[in-house]
């Protein structure tokens, strides 16, 4: 006998909306003390430690998360490690964000004295700012009368949601204040796709591939067939008795001329090299050097240093194998 399959679309639906209003209601109640804490965290010289226990604890790592990868140093703090001995990460040129729902806390409110004497700042987030932790902060970010999403109105659900993008919008706000640019985001995300594109160079893609076919200018076509088996790339730099470019040759131009003539290994590269090909410099952005090739329709690119010596080739299977 089948069972009956229930729809909990609606359910799930409801929760949404829930903590969707949760942070319109945020928003709506927002005051000057969210200035103020942005203005205390700009104005440290140290860094911003995060701590919470609990759920309020794996909010506050993912606010460290964004606040590291987004120009502002932190580092998450746990509330009963820090009783025992990592207070020590603590220095008074540090701003503390605090996060406790209900500001009462043991494990948090323990650390307070500790935080005082070594003279941080502290930024408390909660639902009630006259509770002890509200009480004892510099700075108070409440987040209002926080209406659960759960039916019990007991598990973190809009409280956690309300929170979290409290602590994206600070980090925003932080970010912009500090002119954050893509490529310090790429800085702190190297091997991440953004990263890549930004940072990688066509002399790192080379120092992989190792890749540099050449043959002088006046060597048979079938000497340059050596020279692209060898190397992989199906192409082959000509270069001048200085080693300078002259051209390119492709195993392309060679199928071509076999249509035209059954002697073709014989001739000189010269008669059939591109005289004119497209290139890049060293330095350049691999992203670059993929954007080239793909708008010349091209599949090798020669790299050259600025006395227009080949320093290797690129096939575009090379980039588009970083995920570039």
């Amino acid at each position: 006998m089948l069972k009956m399959k229930t729809d909990y679309t609606q359910s799930v639906k409801e929760v949404l909306e829930k903590e969707a209003q949760g942070i319109l209601d945020l928003r709506d109640s927002i005051g000057e003390s969210v200035s103020d804490a942005i203005n205390l965290i700009l104005g440290c010289s140290g860094r911003v430690v995060i701590t919470g226990i609990g759920k309020s604890g794996i909010i506050g790592r993912k606010i460290n998360a964004t606040f590291a990868s987004t120009g502002t140093p932190s580092l998450y703090l746990h509330p009963s490690e820090g009783l025992h001995g990592d207070l020590g990460m603590v220095t008074p040129n540090d701003v503390v964000i605090a996060i406790s729902n209900s500001g009462e806390s043991d494990e948090v409110l323990n650390l307070l004295p500790s935080i005082k004497r070594i003279g941080a700042k502290l930024i408390a987030i909660v639902k009630n700012p006259d509770s002890t932790l509200g009480r004892k902060a510099d700075v108070v970010l409440c987040l209002g009368n926080v209406k659960e999403a759960c039916p019990l109105g007991l598990a973190p659900t809009t409280s956690t949601t309300v929170t979290l993008a409290l602590g994206d919008a600070i980090a925003v706000a932080l970010l912009e204040a500090r002119r954050f640019q893509p490529e310090d985001f790429a800085l702190y995300h190297p091997a991440g796709s953004l990263g890549r594109k930004l940072l990688l160079t066509v002399d790192d893609v080379l120092a992989t591939t190792r890749k540099n076919p050449m043959v002088f200018s006046g060597e048979t076509v079938k000497d340059s067939l050596f020279q692209m088996t060898a190397q992989g790339l199906g192409a082959t730099s000509i270069v001048d008795e200085d080693n300078r470019l002259v051209g390119i040759l492709t195993d392309g131009d060679i199928r071509r001329a076999f249509t035209l003539s059954h002697d073709i290994l014989d001739h000189k590269v010269d008669d059939l090299c591109n005289l004119t090909p497209v290139i890049i410099r060293s330095g350049a952005l691999a992203s670059e050097a993929l954007t080239l090739m793909e708008e010349r329709k091209i599949n090798v690119l020669p790299i050259l240093d600025e006395e227009n010596r080949p320093v290797g080739m690129l096939h575009i299977h090379d980039l588009m194998m970083l995920g570039l």
